[in-house]
């Protein structure tokens, strides 16, 4: 069941994104035993995938706590705040992920 929510999620971010979403960095999405995201945004075209790979900045998190930003329910901050969200790596991309994922 999470691997369909995991691919449905890669498949919105990749038409969400299109080519360039700006982060010009590697990104990884780590939802624990449910699955990765990785947007590799360093060239054009941008690539998203699966793969758990090195990234510049990696959010890792609940399935259902990313649910709830992209939805508007929790805001990305608040949820950094409380620790349903654990940032490692590069800070400052972790704040350009907002609106990137508003798009999906």
């Amino acid at each position: 069941m999470a691997q369909a929510v995991i691919a449905k999620i890669t498949e919105g971010l990749k038409r969400a994104i299109g080519e360039d979403c700006g982060l010009k960095a590697r990104l990884k999405l780590n939802f624990g035993a449910d699955g990765i995201i990785f947007i590799d945004a360093r060239g054009r075209p941008n690539k998203i995938s699966n793969d758990d790979r090195e990234a510049d900045c990696t959010l890792t998190m609940s399935l259902d706590t990313f649910q709830k930003i992209v939805s508007g329910e929790i805001d990305g901050a608040s949820a950094f705040m409380q620790g349903k969200v654990k940032v490692a790596g590069d800070m400052s991309i972790a704040m350009k992920v907002g609106p990137l994922l508003k798009r999906s």
